[in-house]
């Protein structure tokens, strides 16, 4: 089975295609990075054809991401629930299944604890995939660790007694 995980951001973008195995193995990872100089709908627009490049280049059998975390700042809350629309219309239009993953949810599927920090996170992602390189960018490690709760819920849900 193969995964394309997604943290939702507006600059920043993390991005992992997984497929299962023991341990899970990272396909790719990416921190993909929106321009400030250009304009919303650019920006949503250069979004859309990095994420249908890899959908198309990997096709994955399901999309998972992060729920809406708001936080205080409501530009930025707005600007990543666009992000997630065309993350969502995007998996939708081509029936990929989507799991959402709250956060606390990600960092106990990881950590064990659902209050980590990202370090504590990014420790333990190298722990738990097989991956070739080193993420430069938080997001990127959020990414995987998406990928991470989808294989986590995906084998809970399937065991048998």
């Amino acid at each position: 089975m193969r995964i394309f995980a997604i943290d939702p951001g507006y600059d920043r973008l993390g991005i992992a295609i997984m497929e299962s195995g023991r341990p899970e193995i990272v396909l790719y990872s990416d921190c993909f990075q929106t321009s400030k100089k250009i304009s919303h709908p650019a920006r949503l627009g250069a979004i859309q054809k990095e994420i249908e490049k890899l959908l198309n280049e990997f096709s994955p059998d399901s999309v998972a991401t992060e729920t809406l975390f708001f936080s205080k700042n409501r530009k930025t809350a707005l600007a990543v629930a666009e992000v997630r629309g065309v993350i969502l219309a995007l998996a939708h239009n081509r029936g990929l299944p989507i799991f959402e993953y709250p956060p606390v949810q990600i960092k106990t599927a990881v950590t064990g604890y659902g209050a980590s920090d990202k370090k504590q996170v990014a420790q333990l992602v190298h722990k738990l995939v097989r991956i070739s390189k080193k993420p430069q960018y938080d997001d990127e490690y959020d990414a995987i660790a998406i990928g991470i709760t989808f294989f986590a819920r995906e084998r809970f849900s399937t065991a048998r007694i």
